[in-house]
């Protein structure tokens, strides 16, 4: 499919690039959601396997599945939105329907059977209900923008100035969410400049919104604002302070969103070390203790027995870690960006 989308586009794009569809960083942050949830899942049902007599695949084999799916999804997402074909996309959108009417019934069932509310299955259950209804409701945003399916008119949609600029290089407004928290884009970039010493050429122009005269208009236009508001009051004068925070204010909060997440994950090292030190030392308490093996009947694990098992920890410690590095890059890169581009207004 992806593959007949690409030799079906009929928009040319000079850079091996992408064009986005309609809640194209909404779709990646859920998928993303949805592979954790998965990871919880199958952690869950291989913990409560193993406080079992007998094996019981069901588990957290299906949850395996799911996160294969989920990893298919948004790869088979990424070539549909590369090849600029949306109609394809109405293969994810059947997906997400059954996979949100199974998760349902599936909750309706536990609902059925009395499982109560504090039971981790239930919660995942539930959590997994929410997501795949999101990412639905993306899936008919598209359609409803693009007008692709039950529209006689589908809207055309031309590639951005920049991308039809082959002196542009620099591409980070214009891939993926993922491309955009790894910096994947510049690894041709990094590998020719090994190879040999990078010319100005290589590195190209600025996009649009990243060049001088570009910010000075935004700021320029952000200060006659400033000058209307205060015509009224004479004893005060425009404020360029306030011209400035309206002008680049979003990127400043979004720098200072990313650097409060990391801040707050941080958190996370200390609090996982500490259930692992613990974790062990009941071990070894415990070790002529002999372990109770759960009843079939009754597998269900509570997220307070999920959070004391030491591997569960050490897998929750990795993530956060990453996350944490990965929101700091983040705020470090749109504080810098942000201020090259306020100096340029200047």
């Amino acid at each position: 499919f992806p593959g007949w989308g690409s030799q079906s586009s009929k928009v040319q794009i000079h850079h091996n690039t992408w064009l986005h569809f309609p809640g194209h960083n909404l779709r990646w942050i859920l998928t993303f959601t949805l592979l954790f949830v998965h990871v919880c899942e199958i952690a869950e049902g291989i913990v409560s396997d193993t406080q079992m007599k007998s094996r019981h695949l069901h588990l957290f084999l299906p949850a395996i599945m799911g996160f294969v799916a989920a990893t298919v999804s948004i790869v088979y997402y990424h070539n549909i939105e590369t090849s600029n074909f949306p109609k394809l996309l109405l293969a994810l959108f059947l997906y997400w329907i059954m996979a949100f009417v199974t998760k349902t019934i599936k909750l309706v069932r536990y609902c059925q059977d009395g499982v109560p509310f504090s039971q981790l299955r239930f919660c995942i259950t539930g959590i997994m209900v929410i997501l795949y209804g999101l990412l639905m409701a993306v899936e008919i945003n598209v359609i409803r923008v693009r007008r692709y399916v039950f529209f006689m008119n589908p809207q055309k949609v031309k590639p951005p100035e920049d991308l039809q600029d082959l002196g542009v290089r620099f591409l980070q407004p214009f891939v993926n969410l993922l491309s955009k928290a790894t910096y994947w884009w510049m690894n041709t970039l990094i590998i020719s400049a090994h190879k040999k010493p990078v010319d100005l050429k290589a590195i190209g122009k600025l996009p649009i919104a990243m060049r001088a005269l570009t910010n000075y208009v935004c700021l320029k236009e952000a200060y006659e604002e400033q000058k209307k508001k205060v015509e009224d009051h004479p004893h005060r004068s425009p404020s360029i302070w306030l011209a400035m925070y309206s002008a680049f204010g979003r990127p400043i909060l979004l720098s200072s969103t990313f650097r409060y997440l990391a801040d707050l994950l941080g958190f996370a090292g200390p609090l996982c070390i500490s259930g692992i030190v613990q974790g062990f030392q009941n071990t070894t308490s415990n070790t002529n203790i002999t372990e109770k093996v759960k009843d079939p009947s009754n597998s269900y694990l509570s997220s307070e027995e999920f959070l004391r098992n030491v591997y569960v920890l050490a897998v929750l410690l990795f993530l956060a870690l990453i996350l944490q590095r990965t929101f700091l890059q983040a705020s470090y890169y749109v504080t810098t960006e942000t201020g090259i581009n306020l100096r340029g207004a200047l």
